[in-house]
């Protein structure tokens, strides 16, 4: 990407890419990589676990998860306007707090329900008692799927233990917990084929505690990506409002393109300007004139990573390098879109911008598809592979554009599942 600082048409036309797919093109500034991606071609499979194999991508043993607990409890906001409570709460949170409402919950009482809902680590509706996810072991290629404990409750890692053990594993699909179908599967897998150098994560990275059980993270590195065509199934296209939230890391991170969660193309190609949508939480500096070295919260709107309104910088970004940050972005649409962050562990979110969007993404021109992990022109099977690092707790996708007070709400919530 051509330095500029504006971005314009003209530089679009050229084809500038966001991932090793367009090895040409200008990379935009790294800063402060960890774990280095490569600048020119991405990085190898890192993931483990063939693309391959004796057991197609859709089949493997499923779990079901635990059936007992009962309905949610609607808990947040009245169906007028976002969640009860106000800032989020100091202090770490602690056991099954919160437990009877979940992310979604909120996000539905507040008018503007989950299309998509992802999570290794729990539920993220009050009732939701399904599985949250598949891993797939070397020695047979077999796989399983890992649901939660109870009802609105963590996941259920002991399954997954037993399973892998004397073994590895990798992780081949998030199952979306919104109803919609909306599951993400790796790029390279029979599902969503990739390029030879596309990859699942491997399923035991990284162990932690929520709500006071040992769980896992989806733990993304170069080469790793996970993509879903939802136009179809309510993820919304077009210029119609839309809301994302994720826990994540401010520890693995780098430099490299682009750790996203959100809207991306249905095609697996940098179309336009507008045309992408997703949460881009990483080090780089993709217009230059960056303060510090991040981690930020920015917005992956297509052609470029913006940190604000336009592509200079903005001087209310922040960076969040906690062990645990909670990420959010929602876009009207029209007229404007905001960018929030926080420590994932305590205190309250700060808003990082809030205002128009960029010139010429105006009205966006959302495609529908879903990417975790990667930009969205990756990782076709004759392109490249994606270049960044990261790590995904979970996340939402939610129809329509959240107010204030269900964030605020939403962040207490993520606080109360106690990530140690």
């Amino acid at each position: 990407m051509k330095k500029t600082l504006m971005l314009t048409f003209v530089l679009a036309a050229q084809g500038l890419s966001c991932t090793a797919d367009n090895p040409g093109a200008e990379k935009p500034t790294a800063t402060g990589d960890a774990g280095g991606a490569t600048a020119g071609g991405g990085a190898g499979g890192n993931g483990g676990g063939a693309a391959t194999g004796g057991a197609g991508d859709g089949g493997g043993a499923t779990s079901g998860g635990a059936g007992d607990g009962g309905g949610a409890t609607s808990g947040g906001a009245g169906s007028g306007g976002g969640a009860a409570s106000g800032g989020a709460g100091g202090g770490g949170g602690s056991g099954d707090a919160n437990a009877s409402t979940g992310p979604c919950d909120l996000y539905e009482s507040g008018g503007t329900p989950c299309v998509a809902a992802h999570s290794t680590v729990r539920a993220l509706f009050g009732a939701y008692a399904g599985k949250l996810y598949q891993v797939r072991r070397a020695s047979d290629n077999a796989t399983k799927d890992i649901s939660v404990l109870k009802a609105g409750g963590p996941a259920d890692s002991a399954p997954q233990d037993a399973f892998c053990a004397g073994t590895s594993c990798v992780i081949t699909v998030l199952y979306d917990q919104s109803g919609h179908g909306n599951d993400l599967w790796y790029q390279g897998s029979d599902v969503v084929p990739g390029s030879p150098r596309s990859s699942p994560a491997k399923a035991t990275t990284e162990s932690l505690q929520v709500s006071g059980s040992k769980v896992y993270s989806l733990y993304i590195n170069p080469g790793n990506s996970y993509w879903r065509d939802g136009h179809t199934t309510g993820v919304p296209t077009g210029s119609a409002p839309e809301g994302l939230y994720m826990v994540t890391s401010g520890i693995h991170v780098n430099g490299g393109c682009c750790f996203d969660y959100g809207n991306s193309e249905t095609t697996r190609k940098a179309d336009r300007a507008g045309a992408m949508d997703a949460i881009n939480f990483s080090k780089q500096c993709w217009f230059g004139g960056c303060s510090g070295t991040g981690p930020w919260v920015q917005a992956d709107l297509e052609w470029g990573l913006f940190p604000g309104g336009s592509s200079s910088w903005n001087p209310n970004q922040k960076a969040l390098p906690h062990k645990y940050v909670t990420a959010i972005l929602k876009n009207d649409g029209t007229t404007r879109f905001a960018l929030k962050g926080g420590n994932a562990q305590s205190g309250s979110l700060t808003k990082l911008y809030e205002g128009s969007l960029p010139p010429n993404y105006s009205p966006m021109k959302k495609q529908g598809a879903i990417v975790l992990g990667s930009g969205g022109d990756c990782c076709k099977p004759d392109g490249g592979a994606n270049d960044s690092a990261g790590t995904f707790y979970e996340g939402a996708i939610a129809a329509g554009y959240p107010n204030d007070a269900t964030e605020d709400a939403l962040q207490n919530n993520i606080i109360a599942a106690g990530y140690e």
